[in-house]
């Protein structure tokens, strides 16, 4: 199924695999048609379970020229021990980094001495290489990045911030198997914002399973509202969202 909410572009495929190699696709295509535009581009990669089929599909595409590829990711706890699996850059390695070798790759530092230097730090990477494809999923809560809802601002005048995650969020990680209690799970998260995510030229944001399925619907039947911050992809001109039935089950 494809239909248009607003500038948003809604895709639904049978199942999460479906929807993995759609996406994968898709975002290879798009690369693969900037680089024959442009000498290098910019793309920011979500860290979560909900990710693992479409950057195993984008990982293995033929054709693109990674080497001309900066990539960087647009959120991580603050806080977690330099070897800890749940860390999103260990994600983004072992899913995606470590598997194409873009040219380039920044990294969010969670453990910096000064966390309003590593956001200044960063948030100056994002001026320097303009945005052309943000990869992204939705929360349960409806988050975008690590930008819950008593955090979201569409208006934010930063680039990179310090959130404090909202409880659900945090539930969501243990849900999510990536964490064995929500006592584990970090209290704080360095995040790019909306306005950061939204300066993208094109967003290709990928949402399976049932857990997703209230989120969805509040992101595309809702108002346009900070109590969903995913409802905001609506206003975006090149949005693309990729479900599968069971993320689309309450549509």
């Amino acid at each position: 199924m494809n239909k248009m909410v607003e500038h948003l572009h809604i895709v639904v495929l049978n199942n999460r695999k479906e929807m993995g190699n759609a996406a994968g696709q898709a975002v290879a295509s798009r690369i693969k048609n900037l680089l024959q535009k442009q000498r290098l581009v910019t793309i920011i990669f979500a860290a979560a379970p909900s990710q693992n089929e479409f950057l195993a599909t984008l990982a293995g595409e033929p054709g693109i020229d990674w080497q001309r590829i900066i990539a960087l990711h647009m959120d991580e706890y603050v806080g977690l021990s330099v070897d800890s699996p749940q860390r999103f850059r260990k994600y983004l390695e072992d899913h995606i980094i470590n598997m194409v070798h873009p040219g380039e790759t920044h990294f969010l530092n969670g453990n910096a001495e000064s966390l309003t230097d590593e956001c200044q730090r960063y948030a100056k990477l994002l001026v320097e290489h303009p945005v052309d494809i943000v990869c992204c999923g939705i929360g349960e809560n409806g988050h975008l990045a690590f930008n819950d809802p008593p955090v979201a601002d569409f208006l934010d005048p930063e680039i990179v911030k310090v959130v404090d995650l909202e409880d659900k969020c945090r539930e969501q990680q243990v849900n999510d198997g990536c964490f064995s209690s929500l006592s584990k799970v970090p209290t704080q998260a360095l995040s790019l914002t909306i306005p950061a995510l939204l300066s993208s030229r094109f967003i290709y944001c990928m949402v399976p399973g049932s857990a997703k399925a209230a989120a969805v619907r509040d992101s595309i039947t809702g108002p346009v509202t900070t109590s969903c911050p995913a409802s905001v992809l609506r206003r975006h001109l090149r949005a693309m969202l990729y479900l599968d039935r069971d993320s689309a089950a309450l549509l």
